[in-house]
């Protein structure tokens, strides 16, 4: 693995992700368990020091689908902790702190800005509510930021504009507010073919984002394609979108749950907690790379 200084700034992650194909090749460098209990992960991101930071629910009643709309939810809102935890390449326990209250327990994907962690927490359920938390990368110390009548899934912060964009269940709509919460802008996602919760913030009116869509097979099981694509929050167009098959010891693709992603040199990296695990050592946290061609010379 490289150890190099990473490259996020937008225009230099748009490009390299504009490379992926079909047939992009994805090595496993590093596959490292994590020394605490990951739950159910949704985000990570990258902050100070090189540190990791992991959203993660944990469930402790799970939801339960009524048989008709009930107040409008298609589901009860089940029961369950929210936490962020701080680790690091070696998956050491070095941090963690609860977010959420009552019914909303379930952390999204999640930025770091250069000074706080952006941390959506939201009711397990599709149009319900969220609560958008700003914590404090070396105290933990959390803020509210916002309220929100709706879910989000995942959330960023671009660098330049100061504004933070956002995707509800299922990325079918993205949107972007103020810093206090002020929503500016709502489109609909104009891709269906995998549903984005986890994405890195790309400047210049795009965003990064990562996440899978569940397909039914034939007789039984589904299919889980995962997908990297590069997003116009404007329009809400996919401008460019590549599958992702690679699979976890579980068997999950590794787009399933929480993903970062950096560029490093001529080295796309990925940083993935695809499985759930009640116990330390039971989720891993996974590396992948893939060859970046060079740039043509002038």
């Amino acid at each position: 693995m490289s150890t190099g200084v990473c490259d996020d700034s937008n225009e230099s992650l748009v490009m390299a992700v504009r490379q992926l194909t079909r047939n992009t090749p994805w090595t496993v460098v590093e596959r490292t368990p994590l020394d605490f209990p990951a739950h159910h992960p949704q985000g990570v991101t990258r902050g100070p020091d090189h540190r990791l930071y992991v959203s993660t629910a944990e469930i402790t009643e799970a939801t339960r689908f009524h048989d008709s709309p009930v107040d409008g939810y298609d589901r009860t809102p089940g029961r369950g902790r929210g936490h962020v935890y701080v680790t690091d390449a070696g998956g050491a326990a070095l941090g963690r702190v609860s977010v959420g209250e009552g019914t909303v327990y379930h952390p999204g994907g999640i930025d770091f800005d250069g000074e706080s962690l952006w941390v959506p927490t939201a009711e397990y359920r599709p149009d319900s509510r969220s609560i958008v938390y700003r914590v404090d990368p070396d105290t933990l110390e959390v803020r509210e930021a916002f309220r929100f009548d709706d879910h989000i899934g995942g959330i960023v912060r671009d660098r330049q504009s100061g504004l933070l964009h956002a995707v509800t269940w299922g990325s079918r709509q993205l949107l972007t507010f103020t810093a206090d919460g002020r929503l500016t802008h709502r489109v609909r996602n104009k891709s269906h073919f995998v549903d984005y919760q986890t994405c890195v913030s790309a400047g210049g009116g795009h965003m990064v984002c990562t996440g899978i869509a569940e397909y039914p097979l034939a007789g039984t099981g589904v299919f889980s394609l995962g997908g990297i694509a590069v997003v116009d929050i404007e329009s809400g167009r996919i401008e460019h979108e590549a599958p992702v098959t690679t699979l976890s010891a579980a068997g999950r693709v590794v787009t399933y749950n929480a993903v970062h992603l950096e560029r490093d040199g001529h080295v796309l990296r990925m940083f993935a907690v695809p499985d759930d695990g009640e116990g330390p050592g039971e989720s891993h946290l996974i590396t992948l790379e893939t060859p970046l061609a060079p740039p043509l010379a002038p």
